[in-house]
């Protein structure tokens, strides 16, 4: 089994990270997380420096201590929520060889630099840290594409000089880990290109930069071929990629690592995951080893059975389809909590089965 060795606790691969954007999945505390079988957190370091502050985090212990969970955290850098913003409304920043400029929920203008975002993922005290990167969208032009991986080889090397100095300054007895990320859209050259250099440089582990979904839903074909570019042993982040089959897609192809909102997102909106037989034993293969339950169907307001009858969260364990409906009725916070810890639970059970092929 690989591990991937943190500050707080080791990781075992392949992990799913629930997007704790803010610091919180949404309804869930430290022990119901833990109680699903999740064994590590991203946040999102740019939401963070909004509010309530990285400085605030800090001077109350870091964000471990902040929000009560014990295990490693990794940290986004907020490149790809500033590109996405200014993509958006091209008003609302800029991109320069310095860094981004940009604008959030009508505030003062602010910058991002790589020395800005390293600063604040010491601050809340990630154990697995993000370079600042240039993302793009796979369909933008070539010279977009040149520019992104330009800024990002760049702002790798930026980061990855203030991360040295940070850890000469102030010595910690066990550092962070320090991740880059691969860019290119979906030109090879471009990504050979980008991942040569940033090993070149040294990282403890690269991600997969960029829109990793395609129009019909499943994985961009540059997914596979970063991975590839990437030595084996060093961990590889798929980032944003969180879907189950193609999830298990990058997984085959050699990724580690997997974050996401869809799971807990699915869950609020009522969409709930099921194997399709038991969970210990259930084919990992194609979309077919689950599928979806909308409790929203009025066919299961009188249904006694559990969402899954395999399952051992305690939305299954206790409460039928009919009491999870009924609270969704009710638009009762309960239902969320509930809904979320089934969906976290099936995404902890399909890593172990997967820790438990490779």
């Amino acid at each position: 089994m690989k591990i991937l060795h943190t500050a707080h606790g080791d990781l075992a691969l392949p992990a799913f990270l629930p997007d704790a954007t803010r610091a919180v999945v949404r309804t869930l505390d430290a022990s119901d997380l833990a109680g699903c079988g999740v064994e590590g957190l991203v946040v999102n370091t740019l939401h963070l420096s909004s509010r309530p502050g990285t400085s605030l985090i800090a001077s109350l212990g870091g964000v471990h201590r902040f929000m009560g969970w014990s295990g490693p955290v990794a940290s986004d850098s907020g490149g790809f929520q500033v590109y996405s913003l200014i993509a958006a409304s091209p008003k609302a920043g800029g991109i320069a060889e310095r860094g981004f400029t940009y604008r959030l929920e009508g505030g003062e203008k602010k910058l991002l630099t790589p020395e800005k975002c390293i600063q604040r993922q010491f601050q809340i005290g990630a154990d697995v840290m993000f370079c600042l990167d240039h993302c793009t969208h796979p369909g933008d032009r070539g010279e977009a594409q040149q520019e992104s991986v330009g800024h990002t080889v760049a702002w790798a090397r930026r980061c990855k000089e203030a991360f040295g100095r940070r850890l000469e300054e102030r010595p910690p007895d066990d550092p962070p880990l320090l991740f880059a990320v691969v860019q290119g859209g979906r030109d090879r050259d471009l990504r050979r290109a980008c991942a040569e250099r940033l090993l070149e440089i040294g990282f403890d582990g690269y991600g997969f930069g960029g829109w990793p979904i395609d129009t019909e839903g499943g994985i961009e074909d540059a997914v596979g071929y970063v991975a590839e570019l990437i030595p084996e042993g060093v961990p590889r982040h798929a980032l944003g990629i969180g879907k189950p089959e193609n999830l298990l897609r990058a997984f085959r192809m050699g990724y580690d690592l997997f974050d996401c909102a869809i799971p807990t997102r699915d869950a609020r909106r009522k969409r709930l995951y099921v194997f399709s037989g038991r969970p210990e034993e259930v084919p990992l293969k194609g979309d077919a080893f689950y599928h979806y339950l909308y409790i929203e169907d009025q066919r299961y307001s009188r249904d006694p059975r559990p969402v899954d009858e395999g399952c051992g969260c305690l939305c299954c364990r206790r409460y039928s389809r009919a009491y999870l409906r009924h609270l969704f009725e009710i638009d009762d916070a309960l239902a969320h909590r509930l809904a979320t810890m089934h969906n976290l639970t099936f995404y902890g059970t399909m890593m172990r089965r997967l820790r438990e092929e490779a």
